[in-house]
């Protein structure tokens, strides 16, 4: 078994070793453990982490990371009475391996066999084909009281509805941002997407109340079953949740969702990891040094096997990952010199890799041709989600874009048929994954690397090459053997000063639900 873990939202500062991907690190084999060691400096927010190879997050590899205020950094609302992390996702009765094998050979993956709740579920929504008995996830909550739920889509490939019954989610960060505080009766959450409500237990508990995730943008009455319940269970209930489910919203109303991206705002006034005000970077006013239009479709065979492609390149891992390749000066394992947009002629499997330009603003236009959302994630930053429509992008479309406050995150929906426009600021240097969320399309190829390189000063704004360095590919002699595979490796103290996280992750102990 092989398994590399990766973070989604932590930036790692100058860091890029420890992202946790093909093109930074070679995957830690069975028996071995790998200590990621890293700093979350000028951060805050909600996130997670997951095993990122061949379709193991599938299989449940994943986690929850949350990134609290300095002390004298105030957060912009009252301290809740607990906090809950959530994670809700698409469930499937195949094992990852059968449905990476049905990717491989073009076949949908279909309709998920449910929605889980923190792997809980799922919903019995026909008692003859669900059997009774099945434990849903039960949050227990005192009435009176506000909590902070921080939700999480970590599924393969679904977007997907959040509500609860009776209860409005006051918005409040998302992947790191504190965003303006609004009231939504519920939340479209995509794949690989955080947020974090405050919900206040203001219903007078006369019973349990359901907490519903359910598919979005998908037109068949089958998907009816993959719907995900959990238990809001108050202290003082009278008895279990009943009556029908909150209602999601009208899938034939295809504004609903992208208005309701469009009205998250970043909170300009509120402080976050640094004690100035967010809307102190004021990107409007920084002037774009590159434009990719990275333009996405259907998976289609290429040399005989399916594959998925950004501007007519499908994604393929070298052996010796691009990080090692980089450090080492090996000639032949990438290319840098990918498109900025759709080249006319075949598309192709290649490494080719976006060259950045170090402390350069970088405008990105994701451009999707394909029938279903597709959710994308940039390793390394936080970008600002400036403008999403239906049709073809233009150079007009700068117009509509959003310059003063949209919310800055990680990870966004381009819905299909429509377009999704970010900015960056690239001032993190390192090798970094740009990659669609959705397992299906990632897996056939639908990523690319940008590299940020500093050519002035490279000792200064990049960390060495980490002593525990796993080495692969053309580098495997370098790799000396480890006699203790199984055992931590030695690390410090955690310490709150040093705001480092360490990550153990020792893949001995979880070949009991995963395996390549």
């Amino acid at each position: 078994m092989l398994v590399i873990e990766c973070r989604n939202g932590i930036q790692h500062r100058k860091n890029s070793w420890q992202d946790g991907v093909l093109g930074t690190n070679c995957p830690i084999p069975a028996g071995w453990n790998w200590t990621y060691d890293f700093q979350v400096k000028d951060q805050i927010g909600s996130f997670f982490y997951f095993a990122s190879l061949n379709f193991q997050r599938a299989s449940g590899g994943y986690g929850g990371i949350v990134i609290n205020n300095r002390n004298v950094i105030p957060v912009p609302f009252g301290t809740p009475d607990g906090d809950i992390t959530i994670f809700i996702g698409d469930w499937y009765t195949k094992s990852h391996k059968e449905l990476r094998k049905d990717v491989e050979n073009g076949i949908d993956l279909g309709v998920p066999d449910a929605i889980l709740f923190n792997g809980l579920g799922p919903y019995r929504y026909d008692q003859a084909l669900v059997p009774d008995g099945i434990g849903y996830h039960t949050i227990n909550v005192e009435p009176g009281k506000t909590y902070r739920l921080r939700v999480h889509n970590v599924g393969i490939a679904t977007s997907l509805n959040f509500r609860i019954q009776n209860h409005n989610l006051l918005l409040v960060e998302t992947e790191g941002s504190y965003t303006v505080q609004q009231n939504y009766t519920n939340m479209d959450i995509h794949v690989g997407q955080s947020y974090s409500f405050l919900v206040t237990m203001d219903q007078n508990g006369s019973s349990d109340y359901y907490m519903v995730a359910s598919p979005r943008f998908v037109n068949s009455s089958a998907w009816a079953k993959a719907t995900g319940v959990a238990i809001l269970h108050y202290s003082n209930s009278q008895g279990p949740a009943s009556g029908p489910l909150p209602d999601p919203p009208n899938d034939l109303d295809t504004f609903f969702s992208m208005n309701q991206a469009r009205s998250i705002r970043w909170n300009v006034s509120a402080g976050a990891a640094r004690p100035n005000p967010q809307g102190s970077f004021r990107y409007g006013q920084i002037t774009v040094t590159d434009v990719y239009v990275l333009l996405n479709r259907p998976a289609e065979l290429i040399d005989g096997k399916w594959r998925t492609t950004l501007n007519g390149i499908s994604y393929l891992a070298p052996s010796t990952p691009l990080k090692l390749a980089q450090q080492f000066n090996i000639p032949g394992i990438y290319k840098i010199d990918f498109p900025n947009g759709l080249m006319n002629r075949p598309p192709k499997v290649d490494t080719s890799i976006i060259n950045g330009t170090y402390r350069g603003f970088m405008e990105i236009i994701f451009q999707n041709n394909d029938t279903t959302v597709q959710s994308y994630h940039l390793d390394g930053y936080a970008f600002f989600v400036v403008g999403m429509d239906y049709g073809v992008w233009t150079e007009n479309s700068r117009g509509t874009y959003n310059k003063w406050d949209g919310v800055a995150r990680c990870t966004t929906q381009v819905f299909p048929g429509a377009w999704t426009a970010i900015l960056v600021s690239l001032d993190n240097v390192g090798i970094w994954n740009l990659r669609t969320e959705n397992l299906n399309t990632w897996y056939l190829g639908q990523e690319v690397y940008v590299n940020v390189v500093n050519p002035e000063i490279t000792d200064k704004t990049e960390l060495p090459l980490p002593d525990n360095t796993i080495y692969c590919g053309v580098l495997s002699s370098l790799q000396k053997d480890r006699s203790q595979r199984v055992r931590f490796s030695g690390a410090p103290p955690l310490t709150i000063t040093r705001r480092t996280i360490l990550f153990a992750f020792i893949t001995a102990l979880i070949t009991t639900f995963i395996s390549s």
